[in-house]
C-alpha cells in the first residue's frame, strides 16, 4: 500500500536484546532455561494450590491468580523472543504485534489489582483477624478476582482501538525484544501524541492508585503489628507481609520508570533492562519469593512429594 510517496508498513523485524551474533546461542539458551523454570514455578505453584485442600484459603487464592498472570505474561514475550534469536529475518505482522501488546498489558493491569487485592487481604488478617471470615467470604474473594481479571482484559482495549488510527511508514524496523507500544509509536507515520497521552494516563492511574492503596493497607498493617506484645505474633506477621513487599518493590518500580516518566528518562539499553525486569525475571522470581518463606506452602509441597 502507498500513501503519497511513503509505503505503509504492515510488518515488522523486532531486533531483540542484541544484534551481536555470537550472543544469539547462549542468551536463547538461558532465556529458555528461564522460561521453562518460569513456567515449572508459576503452574507448579498454581496446581499445588488447586491440590491441597489446606491452601483453599483467599491468600493462596490470590497467590494462584498472580501465579497465573505471571505465567501469561512471561508467554506474552519470552517464546516469541526466543524464535527471534535464532532467526533474525522472521518478521512479525502488525495484528500479531499488537496482539502481543494486548496480553501483555492485560496480564501486567491483572497483576496490579491482584496486589493490591493481596495488600488488603494481609490488611483484614493481621488487623481485623476476627472479622476476616465474614469479610472474605468465598463469594467476595471470587468476586474480588473475577474483577481483576475483567479489569485487566478490558483496559488494553482501550490503547488497542487508539493504535487502529495509526499507520507506519518510516520504518519496519522494532528495536525491541517485544513488541512493546512505545516503541512503535517512535515510527508512526501518524503523530501518536494522543496514544501517548492516554498510555500516561491510564498507567499513571493504574500504577499510582493501587500503589498508594499497598501503601496505606501496609502501613496500618506495620502500626498494628508493633502494637503485637507477642514476639512469635510478629515473626509470624512480619514473614507473611514481607514476601509481598518485595514482589511489589519489584514490580511497581520498574514499571514506574517505563511508564510513569518523561518519555527521554531513559536510554535504549536502559529502557530494554527495565522491560526484560518485568517481563521476564519477575515472573520468575514471585513463585520463589512467595513459597520460600511460607511455611504453609512448603509443607503442602512436601505433602505431595510423599505422595
Amino acid at each position: 500500500m502507498a500513501e503519497g510517496n511513503k509505503t505503509l508498513v504492515t510488518e515488522f523485524v523486532l531486533t531483540g536484546l542484541t544484534e551481536c551474533p555470537g550472543l544469539q546461542v547462549p542468551l536463547f539458551l538461558v532465556f529458555l532455561v528461564t522460561y521453562l523454570t518460569t513456567m515449572g514455578g508459576n503452574l507448579g505453584l498454581m496446581a499445588l494450590i488447586w491440590k491441597d485442600a489446606r491452601l483453599h484459603r483467599p491468600m493462596y487464592l490470590f497467590l494462584g491468580g498472580l501465579a497465573f498472570a505471571d505465567a501469561c505474561t512471561s508467554t506474552s514475550v519470552t517464546p516469541r523472543m526466543l524464535v527471534s534469536f535464532l532467526d533474525k529475518s522472521q518478521t512479525m505482522s502488525l495484528v500479531k504485534c499488537i496482539t502481543q501488546f494486548y496480553f501483555f498489558a492485560s496480564s501486567a493491569t491483572t497483576e496490579c489489582l491482584l496486589l493490591v487485592v493481596m495488600a488488603y487481604d494481609r490488611y483484614v488478617a493481621i488487623c481485623n483477624p476476627l472479622l476476616y471470615p465474614v469479610v472474605m467470604s468465598n463469594r467476595f474473594y471470587t468476586w474480588l478476582i473475577s474483577v481483576s481479571y475483567v479489569i485487566g482484559f478490558l483496559h488494553p482495549l482501550i490503547h488497542v482501538s487508539l493504535s487502529l488510527r495509526l499507520t507506519f511508514c518510516r520504518s519496519n524496523m522494532v528495536h525491541y525484544f517485544y513488541c512493546e507500544i512505545l516503541q512503535l509509536f517512535k515510527i508512526s507515520c501518524k503523530d501518536p501524541s494522543v496514544n501517548a497521552l492516554m498510555i500516561f494516563i491510564f498507567a499513571a492511574f493504574i500504577q499510582i492508585s493501587t500503589l498508594m492503596t499497598i501503601i496505606i493497607s501496609y502501613t496500618r498493617v506495620l502500626f498494628d503489628i508493633l502494637k503485637k506484645k507477642s514476639e512469635k505474633g510478629r515473626s509470624k506477621a512480619f514473614s507473611t507481609c514481607s514476601a509481598h513487599l518485595l514482589s511489589v518493590s519489584l514490580y511497581y518500580g520498574t514499571l514506574i520508570f517505563m511508564y510513569v516518566r518523561p518519555a527521554s528518562g531513559l536510554a535504549e539499553d536502559q529502557d530494554k533492562m527495565y522491560s526484560l525486569f518485568y517481563t521476564i525475571i519477575i515472573p520468575l522470581l514471585n513463585p520463589f519469593i512467595y513459597s520460600l518463606r511460607n511455611k504453609e506452602v512448603i509443607g503442602a509441597l512436601r505433602r505431595v512429594a510423599k505422595k
